[in-house]
């Protein structure tokens, strides 16, 4: 049986890593539950340029790695596993982790926001060499290179527009005849000459696995058949995210996307209960945002325990 515990943190990415830092340097001995895909998106990457500090980059892996190892020196404790089920009714709160439950004075949701992919096993393969789900993170490692983005949503738009700064072509790919996305972003995206549509079109694979890096697409236009293959060296995927907050759902207030819905600060809609990171952030999404939200839940659970004499 895990005793009770002062703050338990459900993921292991730079929001919940950061918040086990705060939390253990306040000698709050946090446990982290690291959850099926430890260390959230930036494990799924590779040279991180945009992370303060680190004049040369620095790898994703490492980077959420140093933040963990960083945490466990002050104290924090960190448990392999998911969350399967949660109580928020009564406190102490109880949550099963891979079966066990464990009692918790308070708790920081830091589960992220995963990217929807394709799924294609060409796609999977090549995430983070070549593939990307964050024109942002890696814009700036193809310049003067051609780029494809698949969406038809405002996200697309943006992300095909930001990606021009870079880009010698922006190819925008899209399944339908029309788009999500609405009419002022879709005409700023239709006014820039990088950007090429490409509609009525699905990938079917993403070459070169054996290369182990980008070099082109198969594509199939949906009305007529035909399939051709064009050569690419960033594929960028903005088809949206899916917040980690399932087993949380009717306990949590989230909006109809999933996403926490904050009530100011890092509290959510039960006292005791705080958010950080991508799970409540549909708009930002970057690895130090996500490091400052741990922060935030971090000294308001600090701030909330000690309010209650712990």
């Amino acid at each position: 049986m895990i005793p009770m515990r002062n703050v338990l943190i459900i993921g292991s990415g730079c929001a919940g890593n950061t918040a086990a830092i705060y939390t253990a340097r306040a000698n709050l001995k946090p446990l982290v539950v690291s959850g099926h895909d430890a260390g959230g998106q930036l494990s799924l990457t590779t040279l991180v340029e945009n992370f303060p500090g680190f004049p040369e980059g620095i790898n994703g892996p490492t980077l959420v790695e140093n933040i963990k190892q960083q945490a466990q020196n002050f104290g924090a404790e960190y448990l392999h596993g998911a969350v399967l089920d949660a109580d928020f009714s009564a406190r102490p709160f109880r949550l099963n982790v891979e079966g066990e439950w464990i009692e918790t004075r308070t708790v920081i949701i830091a589960s992220g926001a995963s990217a929807r992919w394709l799924g294609l096993p060409s796609e999977q393969k090549l995430i983070g060499h070549g593939v990307s789900s964050c024109a942002t993170c890696d814009g700036f490692f193809y310049r003067g290179k051609k780029i494809m983005v698949i969406g038809g949503g405002d996200s697309a738009m943006e992300e095909a527009h930001f990606l021009t700064r870079f880009g010698s072509e922006v190819t925008l790919v899209h399944r339908r005849e029309e788009f999500r996305a609405s009419k002022i972003v879709l005409d700023r995206a239709r006014q820039n000459p990088k950007i090429k549509f490409l509609l009525n079109t699905v990938v079917e694979e993403v070459k070169d696995v054996e290369k182990n890096l980008v070099t082109g697409v198969r594509l199939r236009d949906v009305k007529t058949g035909k399939v051709w293959e064009q050569d690419v060296d960033g594929f960028f995927l903005a088809i949206g995210h899916i917040p980690n907050t399932a087993v949380f759902r009717g306990q949590i207030e989230t909006d109809p996307d999933g996403y926490i819905v904050s009530q100011g600060g890092a509290r959510t809609n039960i006292s005791g209960v705080f958010h950080a990171g991508d799970v409540q952030d549909r708009v930002y999404r970057q690895a130090i945002t996500a490091a400052g939200a741990g922060c935030m839940a971090a000294i308001e659970v600090e701030r909330y325990l000690e309010a209650e004499g712990h």
